[in-house]
């Protein structure tokens, strides 16, 4: 049987004629952690989401962002000279601070920041690590 090298056959669905065969499309990680809440892959997928919220910090998690944004930002100053763009780090650092200081934080607003934080930190590792650990307590409430 000739096919692609990336196609895999699969047992046809119940309600497919015996002959059909389909594409398996799946996700394949190597290492590392994955949480996946809701998730589509191939041809007319969909993965519906509900409503999803981001919590105000406790005392003690505030007090934990809070030393991580202060290590972030002493980081930013001490690799500055491997960082291509001085400004927007700082910028992002102190909209994810603002945002995290509201009532009720948007999290589309404190995802961004985080997303940007991680590409602005990557020549440097230990910066990169600071925003990592700082995303990771930010998504745990």
């Amino acid at each position: 049987m000739n096919r692609p090298a990336d196609s895999r056959p699969t047992d046809p669905p119940p309600d497919e004629p015996t002959g059909a065969r389909v594409l398996n499309l799946g996700v394949q990680q190597y290492g590392g952690h994955s949480s996946v809440g809701n998730q589509a892959v191939g041809p007319g997928a969909r993965a519906v989401a509900g409503r999803v919220t981001v919590q105000a910090p406790s005392a003690d998690q505030r007090a934990e962002v809070e030393a991580l944004l202060l290590l972030v930002e002493r980081l930013l100053d001490e690799h500055r000279t491997v960082l291509p763009d001085q400004e927007s780090p700082r910028t992002e650092l102190r909209r994810l601070r603002e945002e995290l200081d509201e009532e009720a934080p948007e999290p589309g607003v404190v995802r961004r920041a985080l997303e940007r934080l991680a590409l602005f930190a990557q020549p440097a590792a230990p910066l990169a690590a600071a925003v990592a650990e700082l995303t990771r307590v930010v998504q745990s409430f």
